[in-house]
């Protein structure tokens, strides 16, 4: 085939077509024929083209890219591409939480930073946020927190009066809520924010030793965000600000980076630390485990399909790899069902088999057919296990050290056991008072003030004072006057 000539158009089972313009029809002005495959096909494909987008973290962006380990963690963990000296293909997708696939980029939200690792053992999905906290504790409570974020049955708006109703029922919100109305709650683009695993892990080194763990993803380009106005005007006349300078930084070769550092306790150190380690709504102090650089990531190769390596990408939590494990941490051992789960309803049940989510190693499983199923195992190759026909079979010296933690109790509806400083307020209120300085104190308030009058109503108006005042009584006494004096 010559430059200048076209390959032929086919059906999408190959077969040559006659025309890309015209219908099949009964004369130039007749009917269509129902047997014009070819139409049929290409009808049927454009109403099924697009999957149900994603129930959270709807609108989002990607890159592929590298995380190359550069210090040695190999007292910590075994997990092999954790190792010195190893560079993993990876990928990375960022989003906002709460916006449908059309909201604008800039909406005042937690970022989602959810990583695929393609490792030699394979796949580790490693799925936070931007920032280290989140809303809630439980799991029970994450749906309801999902909808308070999103939109009312009647109007179909989003509603700030639910949210607040939400947020000041739930006082363990507070330290997120103190985040998403400061500055960081807006950042300038993907690559001016952190990231974080935001869930305490378990790594397990080759003897045995079990350690908790909590990753940082610290940008190398700066922290940048907007301001509200900002935000505001870009919502209009740059919807996908945010998806734009991603593909275009990387296309132009300035490719974002990321040093990862972790936080690490001894598996002991739990019991009696000063919060309850495994909440997701607290912080480990730095002073207490100080963050240890590991490696750095790398953004250099922007998706050549949107659809097939963004959209359909699968991240899930259940997804780690030998020499790390999950901990007690309730939102994470909900998340390692929920997240394969609606998988399996966004995308199909074979959705691990998609170029995208597919392991760089072979797949030795016993799971067979389903929708849209394409690759097998041979056929004398037997369907059960155990089996005597040469079969796949567990191996436990494979899977690595035992990567779980020693518990026992009755069963139980109730909160985690409680640790000296684990108020709900406490570390909202420090990370008002010793982290921000004055200029974002001022903007705090000032968020808080543009947002609260926006539809919220008594009583949940006068919660919300309450609210920010067990948070810090000066900042709450600020917001207050600002809307009462407005």
């Amino acid at each position: 085939m010559t430059a200048t000539e076209k390959p032929a158009t086919t059906t999408n089972s190959g077969i040559p077509v006659a025309s890309d313009e015209h219908s099949l029809t009964v004369g130039p002005q007749g009917p269509i024929a129902l047997h014009d495959h070819y139409l049929i096909e290409k009808m049927a494909q454009f109403n099924r083209e697009r999957v149900p987008e994603r129930v959270v973290h709807a609108k989002g962006s990607g890159a592929f890219g590298n995380l190359e380990i550069t210090d040695d963690v190999s007292a910590y963990t075994c997990a092999d591409f954790l190792q010195p000296g190893k560079k993993t293909e990876m990928l990375a997708r960022f989003s906002t939480v709460a916006g449908e696939q059309g909201s604008p980029d800039t909406w005042r939200d937690p970022r989602g930073f959810a990583l695929k690792f393609y490792t030699e053992h394979g796949n580790y999905d490693l799925v936070g946020n931007n920032t280290p906290v989140f809303f809630v504790r439980d799991p029970m409570k994450f749906q309801d927190f999902i909808r308070s974020q999103k939109r009312m049955p009647d109007s179909g708006l989003r509603d700030h009066n639910m949210q607040w109703d939400f947020w000041t029922l739930s006082p363990e919100s507070a330290h997120q809520v103190t985040w998403l109305m400061g500055d960081r709650g807006i950042p300038r683009t993907f690559r001016n924010m952190d990231g974080f695993g935001s869930h305490t892990y378990m790594w397990i080194n080759k003897e045995g030793e079990r350690f908790w763990v909590k990753y940082h993803f610290k940008t190398r380009q700066g922290i940048e965000c907007l301001t509200q106005e900002e935000a505001d005007e870009l919502a209009g006349s740059a919807p996908d600000a945010h998806r734009k300078d991603l593909f275009e930084s990387i296309r132009d070769g300035n490719y974002p980076q990321w040093d990862l550092e972790v936080q690490i306790m001894p598996l002991a150190d739990a019991e009696n630390y000063r919060v309850n380690p495994f909440d997701l709504t607290k912080v480990w102090s730095q002073k207490d485990y100080p963050r240890k650089h590991v490696g750095v990531m790398t953004l250099d190769r922007n998706p050549e399909n949107f659809f097939a390596q963004v959209e359909q990408a699968a991240f899930e939590p259940s997804n780690v790899v030998p020499g790390i494990g999950f901990s007690p941490d309730k939102m994470l051992l909900g998340r390692v069902f929920s997240y394969a789960d609606t998988h399996r309803y966004r995308i199909g049940v074979n959705y691990t088999q998609l170029p995208v989510n597919a392991p760089k190693v072979p797949v030795h499983s016993y799971s067979k057919d389903g929708n849209m199923r394409y690759a097998y195992n041979a056929p004398a190759e037997p369907v059960y296990a155990p089996n005597s026909y040469g079969g796949p079979h567990a191996n436990p010296e494979a899977a690595g050290p035992y990567a779980g933690w020693d518990t026992a109790g009755e069963m139980v509806r109730e909160a985690y056991v409680q640790h000296p400083e684990d108020d709900d307020f406490r570390q909202a209120g420090t990370l008002v008072r010793e982290v921000m300085d004055d200029d974002q104190r001022e903007r705090l308030v000032n968020n808080v003030v543009g947002h609260l009058p926006d539809g919220v109503t008594e009583p949940v108006l006068e919660r919300a004072f309450e609210y920010w005042k067990n948070i810090d009584p000066e900042i709450g006494k600020r917001i207050e006057d600002g809307i009462r004096t407005a």
